[in-house]
């Protein structure tokens, strides 16, 4: 998809469909210098692709995430990848108004600071290297079954299957049983299933950096499962007094995330609109 320039972007901040997202809205506008942007990355940033090791962000995604993040207290991304990874994809380094862009990967293990340039992570836990060790056995048998390694988690991929869905359900059980062997939990995604450990989820990271921050709103954009618990957390921060925004990057693959946003955009063609419109919208901030 080629770059379409901002002025095909221009003022698309669509309406959210719910109080509680019209109040969110209302206050990023109002105070945007104490808003928190806060993103997934594949399929909110990035298009969703067979191989996730060609995901990139849209060529849009970068531009429109300047032109907002000088004007917001923070934008963070927040990815089940590790953190050098995403901001490789993302093309996030070295770009002018991305100083303050922080990327949190692996669930908020793993932090990257454009600032620094640097990522600080914990070491690995051992049980994702002994479930590792397994898992080629383990899926040999599902046709089309991939495995890919990251890091602080491990992930087997059933995209590319004749049967995505076949091979997703032949590998949930198994999965599960090497997983509760080793102290780790299963996420399933979107023909994804991944090992890692239990405490790291995105609502955690989400919570944790927008307390850190005194944040005033936050908006929470992402596509899949492993997204619900991010969105579980703005219910939380709501709760607390800090308005926030659901955004979800739709796909009929997920449609749990799509009946709990406060809106719902087409993909990230769709985010990318909305970032640029939310840059226009507030101004200089």
């Amino acid at each position: 998809m080629g770059s379409h320039g901002s002025d095909a972007y221009a003022n698309h901040v669509p309406t959210p469909v719910t109080q509680a997202g019209r109040d969110g809205l209302e206050a990023l506008l109002a105070g945007p210098g104490k808003a928190v942007i806060a993103l997934d990355f594949d399929g909110t940033l990035a298009p969703i692709v067979p191989d996730p090791e060609q995901a990139r962000a849209h060529p849009d995604a970068v531009p429109a995430l300047a032109a907002l993040a000088p004007k917001v207290a923070s934008v963070v991304v927040i990815t089940g990848r590790p953190a050098e990874v995403a901001v490789r994809y993302g093309g996030f380094a070295g770009v002018a108004g991305l100083g303050h862009l922080v990327v949190l990967g692996h669930y908020g293990a793993e932090r990257w600071d454009a600032a620094s340039g640097e990522v600080t992570a914990p070491p690995p836990p051992p049980g994702v290297a002994a479930a590792r060790a397994e898992l080629p056995v383990l899926v040999r048998d599902v046709d089309g079954a991939w495995v890919e390694d990251k890091g602080r988690a491990v992930a087997v991929h059933t995209r590319r299957a004749a049967d995505p869905q076949g091979a997703f359900e032949a590998l949930r059980e198994p999965l599960g049983d090497l997983a509760t062997r080793h102290g780790l939990i299963v996420e399933p995604g979107r023909y994804v299933l991944e090992l890692r450990p239990p405490g790291m989820d995105k609502g955690v990271a989400l919570r944790e950096y927008v307390r850190g921050v005194g944040a005033g709103s936050v908006l929470y954009a992402g596509d899949d499962l492993g997204d619900l618990p991010a969105y579980a957390a703005v219910e939380t921060l709501r709760g607390e007094g800090v308005p926030g925004v659901l955004v979800c990057s739709g796909s009929d693959e997920v449609t749990r995330l799509r009946e709990q946003a406060d809106v719902v955009v087409e993909g990230p063609e769709g985010v990318v609109r909305l970032l640029t419109g939310l840059a226009e919208s507030v101004g200089g901030g």
